[in-house]
């Protein structure tokens, strides 16, 4: 009879042969969240600890939740004792310090923080920004991560926005911030790397996909790349001469800017950049989606490109948003 012991919320369970994961835990009375026990509805995901977890308890998950380690603990028969967590491990801060301030826009700026400590980090990931007096907001980060301890970020100013704000007018370099451990699951992973990118964003949302774009092409990705950057008007977008140049020096990188208000110049698109973007690619068919900005355009991106050929797995969304935003 094979027995396993598996290490859960500072306890020592012991999981039967022919016992899932899921199944020890509610025997043993630990709070484990879970819905339909068959790996549809993925109310039961954890971590594993130690390694990855039996492949077939991975079924159905993103290849960036497989990557670390996530698994559905009713589809996990152990394979050897195992330690999981249940519930995200407590947030850490490390110290940071403002190193450049550049302005990109009237609405934006680039901020770039040297941390204390090196980061591990994947481009497209956020992290939570904490001033002094504990005000916290999430950004994501917009390099790659070939500079494990500087971070870059675009914080864009919302009006009546007490961080980005404060960012703007009293931030200055030399100030001290307090950076959390990156979190989210909008990232890129050099696999798969004949597979098409189709990234839309608007406004500040360009950061992370920049990220994105800069680590996928730094790993010499085959497939190609299309970015689409929408905003209202031609003044809310940045970075179109360095976008165009990096498309100039690799030929599989395609970039569009599109504008949803007013004439478009030469070289823009009218309309919003989702909209552009299914026109352009109509079949998304084993294509790779990275999409962030104003959540109501993300849902409706999810949509059409899954009405495109998309496959639900393959679209990576962070949940993250300003309530106050406006729809660019």
């Amino acid at each position: 009879m094979s027995l396993h012991k598996i290490s859960v919320n500072d306890r020592e369970i012991v999981c039967e042969s022919g016992e899932t994961v899921l199944d020890a835990c509610l025997r043993e009375n630990v709070d484990i969240p879970y819905g339909c026990r068959q790996g549809a509805c993925q109310s039961c995901m954890v971590r594993s600890l130690q390694g990855p977890p039996p492949l077939a308890a991975q079924d159905g998950l993103k290849d960036v939740l497989r990557h670390q380690n996530h698994f559905l603990a009713c589809l996990c028969y152990p394979q050897q004792d195992m330690a999981i967590s249940i519930s995200p491990p407590a947030e850490f801060f490390t110290e940071a310090t403002v190193i450049e301030k550049t302005q990109l826009n009237a609405e934006t700026v680039q901020l770039t923080l040297q941390c204390k400590e090196a980061m591990d980090y994947y481009a497209g990931q956020f992290v939570n920004l904490k001033r002094a007096d504990g005000l916290t907001r999430s950004y994501s980060i917009a390099n790659n991560r070939l500079h494990a301890n500087k971070l870059s970020f675009h914080i864009r100013r919302l009006a009546g926005g007490r961080f980005s704000e404060w960012a703007h007018q009293e931030l200055n370099v030399g100030d001290k911030l307090e950076v959390s451990d990156p979190q989210g699951l909008c990232y890129y992973l050099p696999t798969q790397q004949e597979n098409n990118l189709l990234l839309v964003g608007t406004g500040s949302g360009l950061a992370p996909l920049a990220g994105i774009i800069s680590e996928a092409l730094h790993h010499g990705h085959k497939g190609a790349i299309h970015l689409f950057h929408g905003s209202r008007e031609m003044d809310g977008l940045y970075w179109i001469a360095e976008m165009q140049a990096l498309a100039a020096q690799f030929p599989n990188f395609h970039y569009t800017p599109c504008i949803s208000r007013g004439d478009a110049p030469d070289g823009v698109a009218k309309g919003r950049a989702n909209d552009v973007a299914m026109t352009l690619l109509p079949s998304l068919k084993g294509w790779r989606l990275y999409l962030c900005g104003h959540p109501d355009m993300v849902h409706q991106t999810k949509r059409q490109a899954f009405l495109h050929g998309a496959a639900l797995q393959d679209i990576h969304a962070d949940a993250f948003h300003v309530a106050s935003a406006t729809l660019d």
